[in-house]
């Protein structure tokens, strides 16, 4: 008669899955990637994908900026920009739901096309210093146009930046800024 093989592994030694998968829990796997850059490779491999689909041209790059993954789609190309970023905004959507997918983690990932995003923040930093500037020689509330939560977060922030506070008044999508005087 034959011994059957023994069921119990040695005591020295836990079974090679425990021992994976309580490296990974503890964040102690040599192998393992920064979540954000897992975040934007998983980004990038979507819109590349989809700018074949599309055939249009673009190189895309990523980078960490605090903790946020950020990937810009360079470009000539304002087709996925759209009139007032709302493509733009619409594909950075998309993008965050095809990485939530991916790793079953909510995405703050924040795409830009084209360089608009720059632009527009340039944009947002001078409509912000005239309302300062208004806000300070006269003492009365400067409302502001409409703008998405990104936008108004530039806003509230070259704001305080300059010693003045801000609010966000209505409701999406005519929710914006009022710059307050002191």
């Amino acid at each position: 008669m034959s011994e059957a093989p023994s069921s119990e592994a040695p005591s020295s030694e836990a079974p090679s899955s425990e021992v994976a998968s309580a490296a990974v829990e503890s964040g102690d796997d040599p192998g393992s990637e920064n979540p954000l850059e897992t975040e934007a490779e998983i980004a990038a491999d979507y819109l590349e994908e989809l700018l074949d689909i599309a055939d249009l041209d673009g190189d895309i790059d990523t980078f960490i900026e605090g903790d946020r993954a950020h990937v810009s789609i360079v470009s000539e190309s304002q087709v996925l920009v759209g009139s007032n970023g709302e493509i733009l905004d619409a594909l950075q959507e998309l993008t965050r739901l095809a990485v939530m997918t991916e790793t079953g983690d909510r995405s703050r990932l924040m795409l830009d096309i084209a360089g608009y995003r720059d632009r527009r923040r340039a944009e947002l930093l001078t409509l912000a210093a005239d309302a300062i500037a208004e806000v300070k020689s006269s003492s009365d509330r400067v409302p502001l146009p409409p703008m998405n939560p990104f936008e108004r977060k530039i806003v509230h922030d070259a704001v305080a930046a300059a010693g003045l506070t801000s609010e966000s008044e209505g409701q999406e999508p005519r929710r914006h800024v009022v710059v307050l005087p002191a």
